[in-house]
């Protein structure tokens, strides 16, 4: 791959990445989260077309336009996000769009038969062909992903972290396979932030930084863990973040998390929130961030612990309980989960205080208005139209429609999840403004992020959580960002 640029609305996310891998190699792909990793297998899979830049593959300029084309050519990719249908069995999952029949008859036992044969490859005999996927657990998807790939006839297979799900067993089979397949002259593209699988399984290393290649071709095994981290953490994007104000002083916390625990997900995670105060937690994709502030917030239900505002405990599970107590959320999928797309600004900030504009089976709708204009202008929501349908707003001004939702509500703790994913960087310093005068006017904010600058400069606090447990906790300004990676990638700066 040759200067592949892909740009999206507000950001270019491969910016003229380089990258070749041969057969018979494990070659590893590191870099932080919106590093752009994502987006360059992609393309490579035929997902996202390149805007400049060319593929070639066996010697041969190419243009891979579809996932299918990709197939074609020998090119599998297991993605982090598993691509399998849950109502499906494990072998109609894994020959998905390539199934076993002749003229319209599937041929069922032949396909089980190969199934078979693929678990056994994966040393996973029982999982059986007839299992629906979805009763499977996340490691058991995990292996029919792979298999599904292996059912081609693969030149080239890329992983997309395949170790988070599995234990330590588990990844040993994996790495079994990795190394047969290479024996055979495949080459293999893996990505990981495991520092210590890197070295295990990896024979080269290419590392990305916002949508750079910024070193490739080093030795898995020989590169110092300080050098990746330094590749890694160096930026060209500015963050402008304002002056922190908050000072701590005796008085009871607006949010106290005790013990807080979901089987499975993450276990024992305790802190507290003061008004006024900016708690960041920094940590890896999968690594509970999201799932822990769902868990607060009531869209999931802890197994055990307990959520207390001013002192009093919510109801597990229970968002009503989390919304009255003055608890609101802006979560990570703003257009999917947080907004009503085709609704005007003004439904969708008045959202979470309709009960306050009703009239008996009535709204007030000139109430409603008054009250969203008073936000759109508040928060300078462009443009000033409060009838123009959300979906038509840019990525900044959808997020501060959320945002004006929970001002309206009065909120006292705002749990801020990815809250400048997709907003460009002229943006986020509004972005990051509004969020500092909140703090100021003493609503408890807890926020996470992917980009641990950002964690950093916008917290007074710092969480760093890594597979579920909170591993340290201090003030933002005691720790930088080697540090964080260092931890969450548990290595060892030397």
């Amino acid at each position: 791959m040759r200067g592949i640029v892909k740009e999206f609305p507000g950001v270019r996310a491969l910016d003229g990445v380089d990258l070749d891998v041969v057969a018979g190699e494990v070659h590893c792909l590191l870099g932080q989260n919106g590093a752009g990793k994502s987006t360059l297998i992609k393309v490579l899979a035929g997902a996202h077309q390149p805007d400049e830049g060319e593929v070639s593959w066996l010697g041969e300029e190419t243009r891979i336009s579809d996932p299918m084309s990709a197939m074609r050519l020998g090119i599998a990719t297991i993605y982090q996000e598993l691509d399998l249908v849950d109502g499906l069995t494990v072998a109609e999952n894994i020959y998905l769009g390539h199934e076993m029949a002749t003229t319209g008859f599937l041929h069922r036992a032949q396909a089980a038969r190969s199934t078979r044969a693929l678990m056994e490859r994966l040393g996973h005999p029982e999982i059986s062909p007839h299992t629906e996927v979805g009763r499977l657990s996340a490691a058991g998807k995990q292996i029919v992903s792979m298999a599904r790939a292996l059912s081609h006839d693969v030149r080239l297979i890329v992983m997309d972290e395949p170790s988070a799900v599995l234990d330590q067993e588990e990844v040993a089979r994996l790495f079994k396979v990795i190394r047969d397949l290479v024996s055979d002259g495949v080459a293999v593209v893996y990505i990981s932030h495991r520092l210590e699988e890197i070295r295990e399984i990896g024979d080269r290393v290419t590392v990305l930084k916002d949508g750079r290649t910024v070193a490739t071709g080093l030795p898995a095994r020989g590169t110092p863990t300080a050098e990746v981290i330094r590749l890694m953490t160096g930026r060209s994007i500015e963050y402008v973040f304002p002056e922190r104000s908050f000072r701590p002083t005796a008085g009871e916390p607006a949010l106290e998390v005790r013990e807080l625990s979901r089987a499975g997900e993450f276990s024992d995670v305790s802190f507290e929130v003061a008004p006024g105060e900016i708690v960041g937690f920094a940590g890896l994709v999968g690594s509970s961030r999201s799932e822990i502030l769902e868990t607060i917030y009531g869209a999931r239900k802890a197994t055990s612990g307990s959520v207390l505002v001013h002192g009093r405990e919510l109801r597990p599970g229970s968002v009503g309980s989390a919304v009255a107590a003055g608890v609101g959320l802006c979560p990570e999928e703003r257009k999917s989960q947080g907004l009503l797309m085709t609704e005007s600004i003004i439904r969708n900030v008045s959202l979470a205080s309709l009960s306050r504009f009703a009239r008996g089976s009535f709204i007030n709708h000139g109430a409603e208005r008054a009250a969203a204009v008073e936000q759109v202008k508040g928060l300078d929501i462009r443009p000033h139209d409060p009838s123009r349908e959300v979906r038509t707003l840019s990525g900044g001004n959808q997020q501060k429609v959320v945002l004006g939702r929970w001002l309206l509500k009065g909120c006292d703790v705002l749990l801020l999840d990815e809250p400048t994913r997709g907003v460009d960087v002229g943006a986020r310093s509004e972005l990051y403004a509004l969020i500092r005068e909140l703090a100021d006017n003493g609503v408890a904010i807890v926020l996470v992020s992917s980009e641990v600058p950002e964690v950093l400069g916008l917290a007074d606090r710092v969480l760093v959580i890594r597979e579920g447990r909170v591993v340290h906790t201090g003030p933002a300004a005691d720790i930088d960002e080697h540090q964080v990676l260092d931890l969450v990638m548990e290595g060892s700066v030397t």
